[in-house]
């Protein structure tokens, strides 16, 4: 067993502050040169400095070119966090490649289409996790994948794999082999000729029409957020960050990842949420930061055995992605012991964050605002024609800054819609602006649910219910959920008898768990106004309780 790491405030002093990185080709070598030999990453049994993470990334940068990896070729990945999805996602950035991560609950079908679209030449993935063999079922799916040539398995956990039974994947080890013949100084030319304005990443999100798009982000978009974003919430060197956010998503790697190397921050990679492990390990690691949705905080606090794990090290919590209620924030303070709370507002589009409500915040705040916006951005609230309305009048929250997304991947229909001359970008979400300038979302006018810190939409969830033959009409609504902050709720059509549990195990064949409604009803119609249109309120109203 390793020594038990070192607590907070006596790792040793950082170097000398170089100058910050212009890209993320850059942000490794950064990172090694401002906070050296301070602890980077655990991950299991290994322990790695900021120095040890630099060379390992720079290994994967140096292997990205070795197998092909061209500047701005896309390369997908679809795995759990750890220490081999760090290294090797900026390893092939390093390289010059644009990153699709892929979220690892998805179905193949579902991930093929993302890699198909997207363009990616090159798959990093795992087999055997949880029982998955990602590689086997994606290429077993049918599914084209477009332009895709290689996949790489970074971690083979199934029974009885060794060498020579990667399958349809290279293994990690031999891609890291073949890296050891490009030398270094090629690597570095690689990384020195990524620009700021280079895409660095494109991640997918899903529209009211269910079908995903790639919302495209830039190098320097990316660092100057997470900059401004990390010193905000008060990260600071010799933190220890408990990283339970998956890294297919903003909040994970952005939030995450790139934050802790911006900032000096001992990353905890956590491949499963389990609330057992996660008391064992922060109250074992000395866990200062802890970052997820409210139902991440109702399972600690709520957990039986948690007076049993010390957790005084905790002092800093944010959450966000659904309601949260005060008396959450104020649990959050009192009984996990973590006086730095904050919330936060953001979307894809605008890189992950457009507002950050202060850590020493009254939890009324915390709870019914989000804060104001982010330094050079601005936030305006619009009614339905476009016209600005005053403070304390709901409307479209709009937000412009350097961090809205230049457009969605190959679909300029879409990024007209969603980014309006003179760069402002149409959220879809009702706020109110306070008269401190603080926002606070209050509504959607996009159907989009968030469960559990996972964006689901009705449409795709209504196309899979709609397949089913005792079905001829179908319509879903977020719910709210004291655990998972939202839940979707069905309203069907039928033409004869059905099940929840058939309606269920349906749709959960078809789709990522967090998709799959949690209650379904029966109606002899939907509702609907003269015009045929569906009165999606009047459903909401009776998902939560407030009306038949």
């Amino acid at each position: 067993m390793p020594p038990p790491p070192p607590r907070p405030g006596t790792q040793p002093r950082p170097r000398t502050q170089p100058q910050p990185p212009a890209t993320l080709a850059r942000l490794p070598e950064y990172a090694a040169a401002a906070y050296g030999e301070r602890e980077a990453l655990a991950d299991g049994e290994v322990r790695w400095t900021f120095a040890r993470l630099a060379a390992e990334i720079s290994a994967a940068a140096r292997a990205a070119i070795a197998h092909g990896i061209r500047p701005g070729d896309r390369v997908a990945i679809w795995a759990p966090n750890s220490r081999h999805w760090i290294t090797a996602a900026l390893g092939a950035v390093g390289a010059g490649a644009v990153l699709v991560p892929v979220n690892t609950r998805y179905k193949p079908a579902e991930a093929a289409d993302i890699i198909r679209r997207s363009g990616s030449r090159v798959l990093f993935t795992e087999r055997g996790f949880l029982g998955t063999d990602y590689a086997r079922d994606l290429h077993a799916s049918g599914e084209g994948l477009g332009a895709l040539a290689s996949t790489v398995i970074l971690r083979d956990g199934r029974e009885g794999s060794g060498p020579g039974d990667e399958g349809a994947g290279v293994s990690w080890e031999a891609y890291l082999r073949a890296g050891e013949e490009v030398p270094d100084a090629e690597r570095a030319a690689r990384a020195a000729a990524v620009r700021p304005e280079d895409l660095s990443d494109i991640l997918y999100t899903s529209g009211t029409t269910g079908r995903s798009k790639g919302v495209m982000t830039t190098h320097g978009q990316t660092l100057r957020l997470y900059a401004s974003w990390s010193g905000l919430v008060t990260l600071r060197p010799g933190d220890r960050y408990l990283l339970v956010n998956p890294f297919f998503h903003t909040f994970g790697y952005k939030a995450g990842v790139l934050a802790c190397l911006l900032r000096g921050v001992t990353m905890l990679p956590e491949a499963v949420y389990d609330t057992d492990r996660i008391l064992h390990r922060m109250a074992a690691e000395r866990v200062t930061c802890l970052m997820g949705p409210p139902t991440v905080f109702h399972g600690l606090i709520r957990h039986p055995a948690r007076a049993a794990h010390d957790l005084s090290a905790l002092r800093l919590a944010g959450t966000g992605a659904a309601s949260v209620p005060a008396s959450l924030v104020e649990e959050i303070r009192t009984e996990l012991g973590a006086p730095d709370v904050f919330t936060a507002y953001g979307l894809t589009e605008s890189g992950g964050v457009v507002s950050v409500c202060p850590t020493d915040a009254d939890a009324r705040t915390l709870a019914h605002t989000v804060g104001p916006p982010l330094p050079d951005t601005e936030v305006r609230i619009t009614d339905p024609l476009g016209a600005v309305l005053p403070a304390g009048e709901p409307g479209e929250v709009q937000v412009r800054g350097y961090h809205v997304t230049p457009g969605y991947l190959d679909d300029p229909a879409s990024t007209a819609e969603a980014v309006l001359p003179g760069g402002w970008l149409r959220t879809g979400d009702i706020g109110v602006l306070d008269a401190r300038g603080y926002l606070a979302i209050t509504d959607r006018l996009k159907d989009m649910y968030v469960v559990g810190g996972f964006n689901a939409y009705p449409a795709e969830v209504e196309n899979v219910l709609l397949t089913h033959p005792a079905i001829t009409d179908a319509a879903v609504v977020g719910a709210p959920d004291e655990r998972l902050g939202e839940v979707g709720v069905a309203y069907v059509v039928t033409t004869g008898p059905v099940t929840t549990e058939e309606l269920t195990a349906w749709t959960r064949e078809r789709l990522a768990n967090f998709k799959v409604p949690r209650r379904f009803t029966r109606l002899e119609e939907l509702p609907r106004n003269a015009g045929g249109k569906l009165l999606k309120t009047e459903l909401r109203r009776a998902a939560r309780g407030e009306s038949a």
